[in-house]
């Protein structure tokens, strides 16, 4: 990969993890993929939800991202934000189409790990 290609990649991950909203959206709005995802398989949606950044995962959405992309370990932002116990990220999540039984582990069975019957609730399921 050029070296100015890996520079403005990783500008654009670190973009995503720090939540910095609008030059991330800047960038896609010229062009860059909304669903570029690192060598890890984890997308600019993943990074900031996991991260806790609301604003950002409300508008990559916006920008048509893919909110079940699941990284090549299989977790998806909606699971890591349940991991994280980011809740206003699982809400905006939710909003913009993701699936609690996407994954592996899915967010349902993250909520199930944590105890957390709020979330398990509000995915339509009765604590076990």
């Amino acid at each position: 990969m050029d070296d100015d290609v890996t520079e403005l990649a990783t500008r654009l991950f670190d973009l995503a993890r720090r939540g910095e909203t609008d030059p991330l959206d800047a960038y896609v709005e010229a062009g860059v993929p909304v669903n570029l995802c690192n060598g890890s398989g984890d997308t600019l949606l993943m990074l900031a939800a996991y991260h806790g950044h609301t604003g950002t995962v409300r508008a990559l959405l916006a920008r048509g991202a893919e909110p079940d992309r699941a990284n090549d370990r299989g977790q998806t932002p909606l699971a890591g934000a349940v991991f994280r116990q980011a809740d206003d990220v699982v809400r905006a999540l939710l909003a913009g189409g993701a699936d609690p039984s996407a994954g592996r582990p899915s967010a349902l069975d993250t909520a199930r790990m944590f105890g957390r019957a709020d979330l398990l609730a509000l995915f339509g399921q009765r604590p076990s």
